[in-house]
């Protein structure tokens, strides 16, 4: 029998007929309805009890996303104070500090997105049951019965705080993945900026140390012209002291000071020539 003090009930299909139920499981792990078919013919009535069925079979299936969304809540609840952490630290890093900060805010992701791949489906199914819930209590056409509660009453009653729940959960996962995402992108900008701060202070480096290679080569051309020149009017020297005895009209020493000139000229114009010809074929190279 029904238990008066949850008993629920109305007239339904306009007037036609009564429903009765207080949606209790009973000893024998069945509920009961009570089905007054009053002037139903039996296709309304056949209609009227598939949607009462429905309407038990779809609040069930609605309810396996409140466990899942009270689970989910412990989890989000951890990635929020995570997350406000990690958002306060980020405030007074270091350079030194963002490398690990990333890496938890990787791995907080990780568990975010995870939570929210294993319940997106159930959280999705329970919104389209509680759906179904309300159209098939709409198909039945309820009328108030001096007394009691509608099933649409009760429903409300007691389904809305799971359905809120739900929703909540979905939600509140949304807005947590959007927030890490967004912090995400701020440390990855920093660490970027790091990063382009540190290549620019090893450019200029680079261009301090290209600028000293220059003028260190330029130097040791210097050098190297001035020792090609001495050995070169050395060379000179003793072929004009050998050349003497041949007939040669100047000595040694005159025919090299005379040379030193022409073989210092000689010898830059060539290395020179020699450095513009490296110069200008390093773009083919490259």
């Amino acid at each position: 029998m029904l238990q008066e003090d949850t008993l629920i009930g109305s007239s339904v299909a306009e007037g036609h007929g009564e429903v009765y139920t207080d949606l209790s499981i009973h000893a024998d792990g069945f509920s009961r309805v009570v089905v007054l078919a009053g002037s139903l013919t039996p296709r309304r009535l056949g209609r009227l009890v598939q949607r009462l069925i429905e309407i038990e079979t779809y609040r069930m299936a609605a309810l396996l996303g409140l466990p899942a969304a009270r689970e989910a809540s412990s989890v989000l609840a951890y990635a929020e104070r995570e997350l406000a952490e990690l958002a306060q630290s980020i405030r007074s890093a270091t350079r030194n500090d963002e490398p690990l900060l990333l890496d938890r805010l990787t791995k907080l992701a990780g568990v975010v997105e995870s939570q929210h791949a294993a319940t997106h489906s159930r959280f999705s199914a329970s919104a389209a049951y509680f759906e179904l819930v309300d159209k098939r209590i709409d198909d039945i056409a309820e009328v108030r019965l001096p007394g009691l509660q509608t099933i649409r009453e009760f429903m409300d009653r007691r389904l809305s705080p799971a359905r809120s729940t739900c929703e909540w959960a979905t939600r509140r996962q949304d807005a947590l993945s959007q927030r890490v995402s967004r912090i995400s992108s701020l440390l990855r900008t920093r660490v970027e900026i790091d990063q382009q701060q540190s290549s620019q202070a090893i450019l200029a480096t680079m261009n301090q140390r290209q600028g000293l290679q220059l003028k260190l080569q330029t130097a040791v051309e210097g050098l190297s012209v001035a020792a090609i020149t001495y050995y070169t009017v050395g060379l000179i020297a003793y072929m004009a002291k050998g050349a003497k005895e041949l007939g040669w009209p100047w000595s040694g020493e005159s025919t090299a000071a005379l040379a030193i000139p022409l073989v210092a000229f000689a010898v830059w114009w060539s290395m020179r020539k020699l450095h513009r010809k490296i110069v200008e074929q390093q773009p083919h190279e490259t």
